[in-house]
């Protein structure tokens, strides 16, 4: 297929890649030319402007937040300048509202649009693993599939509204981001009482926490290990939001996410912003008054 692709960070480069290698051809555009370079040695053309990667069948975007939205796609008139039938793709994390925002404009346009958000961290898009929750127009998703396939080992359909994909991906990021608390305030109290938490996150992630999420974090945190970031504590505070924002317009109390925003704001206010989002558990260690350690 004749794809477009904007925003070539750490995860749109490495989907974007494996879209290569399955041979599509591939135009790209990103605010910063080196990924852009880079994937010309494998085959991509660069797009001199937005716009330019819209005139294909299919358009992919994976870009950082809905500023960045706003300013590359809407206020650059991609929509208004796009090739006739094209597919828009989002793969990122956006709110609800904008999610809702995007799929009247793209109506109106007479584009289709589709909301395919990911779940997994740059390695895992490297190796072509991710899991997307997708939703939009059937026949449209049903065109992509190959796409998808080439990016994801399992696409989960969502239904034909696309905000429905975005609601599930912050919901789960939520989760993810309250599993991060839970290790890090349960890791706290361990220390407290003289056993190393890497020794208790091992036991936990084995037994009765024995999945991804767990495993991967738990030896983030244990190690302390947060740079390079996967997905940086910002991206983590700006998701956290998102959720509370999305609870608050359908009525829906999230207390925990609210200590997590506060959390997450004390966490950028110490400088971590750029950190691995596992970072957040420094937050619990602190206030026992000590780091984690292992």
């Amino acid at each position: 297929m004749d794809v477009g692709f904007l925003g070539l960070g750490r995860m749109g480069k490495s989907i974007a890649a494996n879209l290569l290698r399955a041979g599509h051809k591939l135009c790209v555009w990103n605010r910063s030319a080196g990924p852009a370079r880079d994937l010309a040695a494998l085959g991509a053309r660069i797009a001199t402007e937005p716009a330019a990667a819209a005139q294909g069948e299919v358009l992919m975007t994976m870009l950082a937040d809905d500023g960045a939205y706003r300013s590359v796609l809407l206020d650059a008139g991609v929509l208004e300048r796009a090739a006739r039938g094209l597919i828009h793709v989002n793969l990122a994390t956006v709110s609800v509202a904008l999610a809702r925002e995007l799929a009247r404009l793209h109506r109106d346009h007479g584009l289709a649009y589709v909301a395919a958000p990911v779940f997994g961290r740059p390695e895992v898009a490297a190796a072509g693993k991710l899991n997307i929750v997708v939703a939009g127009d059937a026949a449209a998703i049903a065109r992509i599939e190959p796409l998808l396939s080439a990016i994801g080992e399992r696409t989960w359909p969502l239904g034909n509204v696309p905000e429905g994909a975005n609601v599930v991906k912050l919901a789960g990021n939520f989760m993810i981001a309250s599993a991060l608390e839970t290790m890090g305030e349960a890791a706290a109290l361990v220390k407290s009482h003289g056993v190393a938490p890497g020794d208790f996150l091992k036991v936990m992630s084995s037994t009765l926490f024995a999945a991804p999420a767990y495993q991967i974090y738990g030896r983030l945190i244990a190690a302390q290990r947060y740079e390079p970031a996967g997905f940086t504590l910002a991206l983590g505070f700006k998701d956290v939001r998102l959720a509370l924002q999305a609870g608050e317009a359908a009525n829906v109390a999230l207390p925990f996410a609210s200590v997590l925003r506060d959390h997450f704001l004390e966490a950028a206010a110490a400088g971590m912003s750029g950190h691995d989002w596992a970072a957040i558990a420094e937050i619990p260690a602190r206030h026992a008054g000590h780091g984690m350690g292992s």
